[in-house]
């Protein structure tokens, strides 16, 4: 409870920063799995007594496109606007945060005076469990599995599976067709460092669900894994 408080007064305080009053500094979108592009804006206000200037305002990933109402960057007391953000939702899926900053005229440059979130809540049709295996360098070369969930309304049935490495073999077991399976994976060496991309093809009528990406590794443990084995 204590700490929903602590983020809620955070927001309230970044919400009036500077003078510049927003209502709203998190915005959440529930996406449909075909959308494209989603939008969100946020509107604020100057409650001062002085014009205030937008030195400067972006998103910190270029999958967000940022537009400030009419290119207006000064406002006067009373005046109010809108900073508009169109997400391309790409091959994203599952939940999403986007940030926008917004720098004030007096701001440094490694603080803006706002922070604006929009989040975006996109349907995962094709659920992967993990997405990526990993194996101690010198370890045990045990096979492990990746689940695959079948979340759509229609069946969706794997067509092909494939490795970047020849370093790790791969089967598919089908569970229940068109609605879940086994990728069982083992590493071939596991005294080399390795990585690998495994592509799973499908059938899915959504052109950006189409395709999944799992990944395999051969790696040096961290020194917290490696403290908490017996």
């Amino acid at each position: 409870m204590k700490r929903i408080l602590c983020i809620w007064l955070s927001l309230l305080a970044c919400s009036y920063a500077a003078g510049l009053s927003f209502p709203e500094v998190l915005k959440e979108i529930h996406a449909p799995a075909d959308a494209k592009t989603v939008a969100a804006e946020f509107t604020f206000s100057n409650k001062t007594d002085k014009p205030i200037t937008v030195r400067e305002y972006n998103s910190t990933c270029s999958c967000m496109a940022v537009k400030i109402s009419e290119n207006k960057l000064r406002y006067a007391p009373g005046e109010t606007g809108t900073i508009r953000a169109e997400f391309d939702m790409g091959n994203f899926s599952g939940d999403v945060d986007k940030v926008i900053a917004l720098w004030l005229d007096g701001d440094p440059a490694e603080k803006p005076s706002v922070s604006l979130t929009v989040r975006v809540h996109i349907p995962v049709l094709i659920q992967l469990e993990p997405k990526t295996l990993k194996w101690d360098l010198g370890g045990q070369a045990d096979s492990q599995t990746i689940r695959i969930q079948m979340n759509h309304s229609k069946p969706i049935k794997i067509t092909a599976t494939h490795c970047s490495s020849k370093a790790f073999a791969q089967e598919l077991k089908t569970v229940e067709e068109g609605k879940s399976y086994d990728l069982v994976v083992t590493p071939l060496d596991i005294k080399t460092p390795g990585l690998a991309i495994i592509r799973i093809e499908t059938d899915c009528d959504l052109d950006k669900h189409r395709i999944q990406q799992a990944f395999a590794v051969v790696r040096k443990p961290t020194a917290a894994e490696a403290a908490a084995k017996p």
